[in-house]
């Protein structure tokens, strides 16, 4: 078992330490997604850093094979934040009134958040009068403070898992949503989880699911945050190296696709559905390389047709905008080579703290949305595509009248919503 995984460049895998990974796509060299630059940050250098998406052929974990200093891509001015997006606040809800019933959670339990953002998560299961502690590196934390959401402000570890029992006790739930992916001492995390977990305490793990990348070119959901790409055989594996039983799994909608994970201390029995779940993985192709790099090549072609697109456009005369700005986003503008010449400008909410700056990489401005309904031009591309109707539907209510392009997993202009 792995100690400490190093920063830079890795040749083995995170979690069965084979050395033999497989690049199934190379992205170049790729700026961190959420290093928004200002005006003055224009003319000075910019880093970037390798992007390569790798398979290990022994025990099927999709990952990268470059990480960096953590410190750098979840700076305290880290500008993500999970109140303002709608279709995550509506899958935290859910998720703390699914734990509360399944679990019959009482006033006395504790429930944490390792990677807590803004609280809102925890907001959920405190309103429910759970005992709730979040977990959080960055200066999000003081945004869960301010909402009565007890919240340490640190990059988690065993010290700060030993810190949380002595200060609050043992915790009957422990969640992480997409940070579970983005920690690179992985089982330095897990033995901190073990530290912190009730011994009938569940941990689960909300992660974007490989299979639904697949199935839908999720292209941008690769960058640097993101340091693995789970499916099911491999987070067994993960858990069982660890002292812990994958005790069930399932499929959500978050996110574009994600697997809900739960994991207990010690030998626990196993749901039917975590060998389903595997045999539709190998059905599809996930362990095989082969597979795998047709996917690749199917990803590379959606970034092509994209192109083409958006250059018609383009070329007829017509002005595009973008709608939203996800980190996630900015995989896609740098890959396909999507610049200031092709796309206006960007737009996000009012309250956006990115409104003022430049995408890294392509350098684009990023707006309040408002200016898309004064200007109203002839293309919107949306780039939280993941969540493209719904965000169609509300610029039509707000009043844009253009015809919009949703970028994967098929390039298309889409006129009447």
């Amino acid at each position: 078992m792995p100690n400490k995984i190093p920063l830079g460049h890795i040749d083995e895998c995170q979690i069965c330490s084979d050395k033999n990974l497989e690049t199934i796509l190379t992205f170049g060299h790729q700026p961190i997604v959420q290093n928004y630059l200002s005006a003055e940050q224009r003319h000075e250098p910019e880093t970037t850093y390798p992007l390569n998406f790798c398979l290990c052929p022994i025990c099927g974990l999709a990952q990268l094979d470059y990480i960096i200093d953590p410190q750098l891509v979840f700076p305290p001015h880290y500008p993500y934040r999970t109140g303002l997006t709608d279709m995550l606040i509506r899958n935290f809800r859910a998720l703390a009134d699914n734990l509360e019933q399944r679990y019959q959670l009482k006033s006395a339990d504790l429930v944490v958040d390792i990677g807590c953002n803004d609280g809102t998560l925890l907001e959920g299961f405190k309103a429910k009068g759970l005992r709730v502690l979040g977990i959080e590196p960055t200066n999000a934390a003081a945004v869960a403070n301010k909402k009565n959401i007890p919240t340490i402000q640190a990059y988690f570890n065993e010290d700060v898992a030993r810190q949380a029992v002595s200060q609050y006790g043992k915790a009957k739930i422990i969640v992480m949503t997409n940070s579970f992916a983005h920690i690179n001492n992985l089982f330095a995390i897990m033995r901190g989880i073990k530290l912190m977990l009730d011994e009938d305490g569940v941990f689960i793990s909300e992660s974007q699911y490989l299979l639904d990348m697949m199935a839908t070119l999720e292209l941008d959901t690769i960058y640097h945050e993101h340091l693995r790409f789970y499916s099911v055989r491999p987070l067994r594996e993960l858990f069982a190296r660890s002292g812990f039983s994958l005790v069930n799994a399932e499929r959500i909608a978050a996110a574009g696709g994600s697997i809900r994970a739960y994991a207990m201390k010690g030998q626990r029995a196993e749901s039917p559905r975590i060998e389903e779940l595997i045999a539709a993985e190998k059905q599809a192709g996930l362990y095989d390389i082969a597979a795998m790099r047709q996917f690749a090549a199917q990803m590379i072609k959606a970034k092509n047709d994209l192109q083409m697109l958006l250059l018609s456009c383009k070329n007829s005369g017509a002005r595009l905008a973008g709608i939203g700005s996800p980190g996630r986003s900015n995989t896609l503008l740098n890959f396909a080579k999507i610049d200031p010449y092709l796309l206006d400008y960007i737009c996000e909410k009012s309250r956006s703290p990115k409104i003022g700056m430049f995408t890294p990489g392509m350098h684009i401005p990023v707006v309040d949305e408002k200016k898309l309904f004064l200007e109203q031009p002839e293309y919107a591309l949306i780039l939280s595509w993941h969540i493209g109707e719904e965000m169609m539907q509300l610029m039509r209510k707000l009043g844009y009248k253009g015809k919009f392009i949703m970028p994967l997993p098929k390039a298309r202009v889409v006129d009447n919503i």
